[in-house]
């Protein structure tokens, strides 16, 4: 699945040998491991793949990382996932799926909302201050993208559901999804890095803006970017699911 990724250039090499690796760690863990992450990379690349062009034109000159998927990417948003099905793998605990499953519950929520938010949303506007922002920036809301939040979420609880892993794995995994995706966007609005084109004055998350000017530091924290923030989301879903699961009766 890993090479038939990189061949459809939805991941790079290193984000194929990342993706690899991860699914081995899944598959070894039990079979329904393995579907949980197929079944999000799979409908992830798909709504990738949906209306590329035009989410691509729309943001270009915000988003630093666009196309294939490199290992970094693939890590902050499926490396929680695989440290879960390892201590599985390890322990044979249940508390390890309630830590996966909302890890990719979490992942699935932003990731539904990203893609379907700039492909069918209007303008969104910031989760700080509302204010309308160019798509693509990071804390940005729209309708479109927040129903399909909550359906990427939901989704995977279903599946969770389905696969057999019990109602407080379910009810964890609904709610870890919306946590970690509710807290990437409000800290995508607030403490992720934003910088400033030293050309045209736009606000970018990229070093070279598609202006062809260099960008400069202007808010947020230094060095916290849009996988930074991905990552935190991951551990936050991970943590919201073992609670939620922990209290319904893990």
């Amino acid at each position: 699945m890993a090479i038939a990724a990189r061949r459809a250039r939805s991941l790079t090499t290193s984000g194929a040998l990342a993706a690899a690796a991860i699914g081995s760690l899944a598959v070894a863990a039990g079979w329904a491991w393995g579907a949980l992450l197929i079944a999000y990379f799979a409908t992830s690349t798909l709504l990738s793949r949906l209306g590329g062009e035009r989410k691509a034109r729309r943001t270009a000159s915000v988003v630093e990382k666009g196309g294939a998927r490199d290992a970094t990417q693939v890590l902050v948003n499926g490396g929680m996932f695989a440290v879960a099905a390892a201590g599985y793998l390890l322990t044979m605990h249940p508390v390890w799926r309630a830590v996966g499953a909302g890890a990719l519950a979490a992942a699935a929520a932003d990731t539904w909302a990203t893609e379907v938010g700039t492909w069918l949303g209007g303008t969104p506007r910031s989760a700080w201050n509302w204010r309308r922002v160019p798509p693509g920036t990071s804390g940005g809301m729209t309708t479109a993208g927040t129903i399909a939040m909550v359906a990427g979420a939901a989704a995977i609880a279903l599946l969770v559901h389905l696969l057999q892993w019990g109602r407080a794995l379910s009810w964890g995994a609904a709610a870890g999804g919306l946590a970690g995706a509710v807290a990437d966007t409000v800290l995508g609005a607030t403490l992720q890095e934003r910088r400033r084109c030293l050309g045209c004055g736009d606000y970018t998350e990229r070093l070279v803006h598609s202006c062809g000017s260099r960008s400069r530091h202007a808010r947020g924290i230094p060095g916290f970017n849009n996988d930074l923030v991905n990552l935190a989301a991951s551990l936050i879903g991970s943590g919201v699911a073992y609670k939620v699961a922990e209290l319904i009766g893990l």
